[in-house]
């Protein structure tokens, strides 16, 4: 007998929804019991995402045993939370693979799984996707139901708000489960409360609601008056009269853990026609005390001890590149007191968890809303203020009409601490910041700048200070090649770049950011001169042309996609000037890179040490042999 039949023996026997739909519902509660003690220990062996997945056990058990899925279609959002999802769905058995090279993916994505109706990684799509999905069935004449589940953190984006806004206009058959997991479960989500959301949920109920407005809607003073008494009642039990004014059915709110009145609901609203929207209480971390105790610490932990609940720490080198820039902020906040630190909901992946500490007057977090969190840092600038966005290569792709028409086209001193630049490893596709060089260099008015190593990471972060216009500091996930920091922070001169080494082969490197690590040992073994750009943006014009003047063929290595990168800004350059000479370009190919270690990643792009070395080598040697034949042919 395997171990999972003989510990989950309720849960092994589900390879599919359909196996899950065949247990009586008096087993639900011992199923959810099995599948929360199989997530804790299988994530504790690797890591992965952990808290969010655990609140939402109950609730999808009970979405897989009401809807015939996968001809229903369940929308997640946030993907943190659907790891039961994936458990039920026929990748129990591979779940400890996850985020893993060649193992799972981090989040629902299609090419997986018949199940995963949406690729998701960003967050508050689920609503906008499932309204497409059910306005597809419609037309199409499909019986289908459609479900998005959002967490509350998506809900803080405007994008979720305008996509309830169209869906409640139409009459598309739409459920919307709000699973609000950012609190415990307060006295009145009970039973009580929970009888309510079935009632609101019945056909008695829905059938008089919409007979009483066939009735009253000739009659407008009485319509008005029952519309307004009705959000009355609810307004004083319930907190849905937004949604109710955004044209949903609103249900709630429900315990997220009680299985049984979830299936209960679920059941009745599945009858029900048009927008419907349910509230559900859950808790992150549920069924483990130390992830209840701090959902934060547990969103996402390696591996870890689920006895003790002790996280094992990975080893480091030296502190991250995060905590640089967390500490640089501090500095700076202390010695000026216009400094202000803004994070889209990203405190602690950000490094700002000290600053938020230390100066909480001057710290914003603005929940998931990054288009918001850059306008705002553009209104603090033109009041004066000195603002520092902190945020994700793959997250600032969403404020970009803000960072071009609020920031840049009217050239506010607004510092962009751009945090896993390049590829990130196991998140994946949706997190890689593979296109950040390409899509805001082209911006006016911007300086882009990409640190080496750490300390030049903290003189970039301040030089990005003393300017009068946009800038922007890219920097890797993890820690650096480990360089000290210097005691005096100093500005570097906006647009020079560091020669670092003259070699006699003929060939140069030049290299942006994190890669000039590992391009100053093939830089030694072609006896190559290396150029430690620094500056993507503006480059340092004069330096290139001397360097190509002075040499054979170049070589550009950058962390970002080749197209449009750093590198396409020395071709453009050389075209300019009327230069033509041998060009490489190595950098992201255009593909999306899956997720893996942040090593694997990098081999997989052909960005790690061996890949670099071997792209170079193979057409450095094409090279050569031309230089040969043209030699002979003269």
């Amino acid at each position: 007998m395997s171990e999972a039949t003989d510990k989950y023996p309720l849960l092994a026997g589900i390879a599919t929804p359909a196996d899950l739909r065949q247990l009586p519902a008096s087993e639900l509660p011992e199923l959810a019991r099995q599948l929360r003690e199989f997530l804790i220990h299988t994530v504790s062996t690797r890591g992965g995402h952990f808290a969010a997945g655990l609140g939402t056990v109950e609730l999808t058990i009970a979405l897989h045993y009401i809807y015939d899925t996968p001809f229903d279609r369940l929308v997640w959002d946030v993907g943190h939370q659907a790891y039961p999802h994936k458990v039920l769905t026929g990748r129990r058995d591979r779940l400890h693979t996850i985020k893993q090279d060649g193992g799972l993916a981090p989040f629902p994505t299609c090419a997986e799984s018949e199940y995963d109706t949406f690729g998701v990684g960003h967050s508050s799509t689920s609503i906008s996707a499932a309204l497409g999905m059910a306005v597809a069935a419609a037309r199409a004449g499909e019986a289908r139901r459609v479900v998005a589940i959002i967490g509350d953190g998506a809900m803080t984006a405007g994008m979720a708000f305008e996509a309830l806004n169209h869906a409640g206009s139409l009459p598309a058959d739409l459920l919307v489960i709000l699973n609000d997991n950012d609190m415990s479960i307060s006295e009145n989500v009970g039973a009580l409360s929970n009888q309510f959301a079935r009632a609101l949920s019945g056909r008695v109920y829905a059938h008089l609601r919409e007979s009483g407005k066939k009735v009253l809607r000739p009659m407008p003073a009485v319509w008005e008056l029952a519309r307004r008494s009705e959000e009355h009642l609810k307004g004083m039990v319930l907190p849905g009269t937004l949604f109710e004014e955004l044209g949903f059915n609103y249900i709630g709110p429900l315990d997220g853990h009680d299985v049984k009145a979830l299936v209960s609901t679920l059941r009745n609203i599945r009858k029900l026609r048009g927008p419907q929207f349910l509230h559900v209480v859950t808790r992150k971390g549920k069924g483990y005390p130390p992830a209840e105790a701090d959902p934060i610490k547990w969103h996402g932990p390696g591996p870890f001890d689920p006895a003790s609940g002790t996280i094992f720490k990975e080893k480091s080198s030296g502190p991250s590149y995060s905590q640089i820039f967390g500490q640089w902020l501090c500095e700076m906040a202390t010695a000026d007191p216009r400094i202000i630190g803004i994070t889209p909901a990203m405190r602690e992946g950000s490094g700002l968890v000290e600053f938020s500490r230390r100066f909480p007057e001057r710290y914003f977090d603005v929940a998931i809303a990054e288009q918001h969190a850059v306008t705002f840092a553009a209104g603090l600038a033109i009041a004066g203020l000195k603002p520092v966005v902190a945020i994700y290569s793959t997250f600032l792709q969403r404020a970009y009409d803000q960072l071009i028409h609020d920031v840049a086209l009217q050239n506010l001193p607004v510092v962009f601490a751009v945090d896993r630049a390049g590829l990130v490893g196991s998140d994946g596709a949706t997190h890689q910041g593979s296109y950040d060089l390409s899509f805001v260099r082209c911006i006016p008015n911007t300086v882009i700048m990409a640190p080496a190593d750490e300390n030049e990471c903290r003189q970039m972060l301040y030089t990005a200070s003393t300017l009068d216009g946009p800038a922007i500091v890219r920097y890797p996930r993890g820690s650096g090649p480990g360089v000290a920091l210097a005691s005096e922070m100093s500005a570097l001169p906006v647009g020079k770049a560091q020669l670092r080494r003259e070699g006699k082969s003929g060939l140069a490197l030049l290299a942006f950011g994190a890669l000039v690590a590992p391009a100053a040992a093939i830089a030694e073994a072609f006896d190559a001169t290396l150029v430690n750009m620094r500056f993507v943006k503006p480059l340092d014009e004069e330096l290139i042309l001397t360097v190509a003047a002075r040499h054979r063929a170049l070589v550009t290595i950058e962390e970002n996609a080749v197209l449009g990168g750093a590198g396409s800004a020395v071709l453009e350059l050389l075209a300019a000037e009327g230069l033509s000479l041998p060009v490489l370009q190595l950098g992201i190919p255009d593909r999306f890179i899956a997720h893996g270690s942040r090593e694997g990643c990098l081999a997989a792009a052909g960005l790690d040490a061996a890949g670099l070395r071997a792209s170079i080598e193979r057409w450095w040697g094409l090279q050569s042999r031309e230089r040969l034949r043209s030699a002979g042919a003269v």
